[in-house]
């Protein structure tokens, strides 16, 4: 059954872009990035953003009022259950050439795990511009509960280089929360 990403939460004042590969089957139940309890990205997000709200569109605004966009490499796909393992050839990537168009300001890409970076290699680095391919990279473990190989804690602190580079907004941020 193909699979259905969501749109972007972002403003065009963001720095950082966070991408997954495509939400699993609780998040699209709920129509919510990382809605699985069991995946660490909230719980990583709460360590750096104490102020994070507990629901997902507090949650949301506050990491675009910090200059974070939060998206997925794959518009749509085939995928059985929720692993990344599990996505088919028929991938769809999402148009990465108009998101960078309307958000000059990316200066970081961070991958929710490997699976996120090589489908970003494949299927959207040769679609890019010369400058939009050479936004800085960068792969960060991945925070599902599948990939148990790390600690929370190692998790975290490898996580918390990505808060080096994400400055913080003013109120007066435009807010688009397209869920």
């Amino acid at each position: 059954m193909l699979s259905f990403g969501f749109p972007p939460v972002s403003s065009p004042c963001s720095r950082v872009l966070i991408l997954g590969s495509l939400p699993g089957r609780l998040s699209l139940e709920r129509g919510e990035y990382y809605a699985n309890p069991q995946n660490a990205f909230w719980k990583i997000v709460a360590a750096r953003v104490p102020e994070l709200p507990s629901d997902y569109p507090g949650r949301a605004a506050e990491l675009i009022k910090h200059g974070v966009a939060l998206w997925d490499v794959l518009a749509a796909a085939t995928r059985s259950g929720s692993l990344d393992a599990a996505i088919a050839e028929d991938a769809i990537p999402n148009n990465f050439r108009a998101f960078f168009h309307i958000h000059p300001g990316i200066r970081l890409i961070a991958f929710n795990g490997g699976t996120a970076a090589k489908l970003y290699e494949r299927h959207v680095l040769p679609t890019l511009t010369d400058t939009q391919r050479s936004i800085t990279r960068d792969t960060l473990p991945s925070t599902s509960g599948a990939h148990a190989s790390l600690s929370f804690a190692k998790k975290a602190a490898r996580w918390s280089a990505l808060w080096s580079d994400v400055a913080v907004k003013t109120a007066d941020t435009p807010i688009i929360v397209d869920q």
